[in-house]
């Protein structure tokens, strides 16, 4: 056999090892917008056929507890929440959206859904009622609570009324409720400002966590948002807050969506971030994987598919976990897509 032969047979076989070890994964999308700022979704036939192209087999959906205004002033109208002055408000017809929405799907593709109510003011002490209303409106459909915006930079700014915060007395009310009905709450809550390189609003997190052990919160991206990165890059605090805050509360869990696959997850050459990758196997039920798309679904497998160089530095028990199962041990025990998921 000549040495060409050899090489070129060897280089196949070694290339066909790689493909039978390379892993595929199945996802759980743990934060999807079913609707844009506008209230406007490209629908369900659409985001059901992403689902199916991406390997995503479950979503938490939810919709978007604001609604951009056209103001009067206006002569045309904006395409984002950033695209103009104009405010935005809370606007609690949107849960209404996402029930209508599921309403048009067969048993089995609804199994594939797990929805969270978001539409209430998070300043308003009413919000409990508010929810405790839409629960017994639609028996056994809500799985969670949030996206809850409270400190989100531009949105806040934007926000008419008072700035939310994780820890005021209206969303206290709010994780009672929670945790009576074993709903868990993903909260949006900034971690800092644009400019302080500190953990600045840290304590709002931190005290609902103290106060509320039996409520399971799903952190928002880690505190990280577009706004922050760029005036800051990246945070350098957030890894050792994130390793600490997940030691000191075991009902904390780390929604992995938007802003921290980079910088964080995967360094400016694509690469895994050692230190997180050690942390996650420190805490393997503790991170979920999510798009954040809002209402526009052409992405959502990419984005999903964007964090596979993560999940392949990790055991491969733990990246099946973050890919898909811990999303569905957070929800409900009544209402988990799968059967067999586990917390633990």
């Amino acid at each position: 056999m000549s040495i060409v032969r050899f090489c070129f047979i060897t280089c196949c076989l070694f290339g066909l090892a790689c493909t039978a070890q390379a892993r595929d994964y199945r996802y759980s999308d743990a934060h999807l917008h079913y609707v844009d700022f506008f209230q406007e979704s490209d629908g369900m036939p659409k985001l059901l056929a992403a689902m199916d192209a991406g390997g995503i087999d479950h979503v938490m959906i939810s919709g978007i507890p604001v609604a951009k205004k056209w103001h009067e002033n206006e002569p045309k109208r904006p395409r984002y929440y950033a695209g103009d002055d104009a405010p935005v408000y809370w606007y609690s017809a949107t849960d209404v959206l996402v029930a209508a929405a599921l309403e048009e799907l067969d048993p089995a593709q609804r199994k594939r859904f797990h929805p969270f109510l978001s539409g209430f003011n998070p300043n308003d002490k009413n919000a409990d009622a508010h929810i405790r209303r839409m629960l017994e409106l639609h028996p056994g459909i809500w799985q969670g609570i949030g996206e809850i915006f409270t400190r989100h930079d531009d949105v806040t700014a934007l926000t008419e009324g008072d700035t939310p915060r994780a820890n005021n007395e209206a969303l206290a009310r709010v994780y009672h409720l929670a945790a009576e009905f074993d709903l868990p709450v993903l909260l949006h809550s900034n971690i800092t400002s644009k400019r302080e390189r500190n953990p600045l609003y840290l304590q709002e997190l931190e005290e609902p966590l103290r106060n509320h052990p039996h409520t399971r919160f799903i952190w928002a991206h880690a505190g990280t948002s577009m706004e922050l990165h760029r005036h800051q890059e990246k945070l350098e605090f957030l890894l050792p807050t994130v390793k600490r805050l997940l030691d000191d509360y075991p009902n904390l869990y780390i929604d992995l969506s938007w802003t921290m696959l980079e910088p964080y997850l995967l360094d400016g050459d694509g690469k895994p971030d050692a230190q997180w990758v050690a942390l996650v196997e420190r805490h393997p039920t503790r991170f979920v994987l999510g798009s954040d798309v809002v209402g526009h679904f052409d992405n959502l497998g990419a984005g999903m598919a964007a964090f596979a160089p993560f999940l392949d530095a990790l055991k491969e028990k733990t990246a099946r976990r973050v890919a898909r199962d811990n999303f569905l041990a957070l929800l409900p025990r009544t209402g988990a897509g799968d059967e067999g998921v586990s917390r633990r």
